[in-house]
């Protein structure tokens, strides 16, 4: 099963869509196996973080802002505003796929655990997920 998932973002920062990806796994009826992610952007990122504490997140999205960030005077890719070069390499250095097994039917995530969509741009955003369950 081969589906795509919207995520609506707002700004910087992580989305959780845990729950749509479970919604897919239950529908295919895979017992046994793999799901697998793909994020279609070059500018944002997926990762599997703590959902239980949201300053977690925060701390994350500030240390990486930190690490890199805007305005950079070596920055030439700068027509697309002052935040894209550095959501380019902020994409770099997270994950762009996320592979989660199934097990009962269920994602094998851990009890604190969620997937996140990880917005690196500033601006409102619609970011797409292929989701492969099998």
């Amino acid at each position: 099963m081969v589906e795509i998932i919207s995520i609506e973002t707002r700004g910087q920062g992580l989305y959780e869509f845990t729950d749509q990806i479970r919604h897919l796994l239950n529908r295919s009826l895979v017992q046994e196996g793999l799901c697998s992610l793909l994020i279609q952007h070059t500018s944002a990122s997926l990762t599997i973080q703590e959902n239980a504490d949201p300053s977690a997140q925060h701390d994350l999205e500030n240390w990486l802002n930190r690490l890199v960030p805007e305005g950079d005077p070596l920055y030439t890719h700068v027509f697309e505003g002052r935040d894209d070069m550095p959501a380019h390499i902020k994409a770099a250095l997270t994950a762009t796929t996320l592979s989660i097994p199934v097990k009962a039917g269920q994602l094998m995530l851990g009890a604190w655990q969620g997937v996140y969509c990880w917005e690196h741009r500033h601006g409102h955003q619609v970011r797409s997920v292929a989701v492969h369950i099998g």
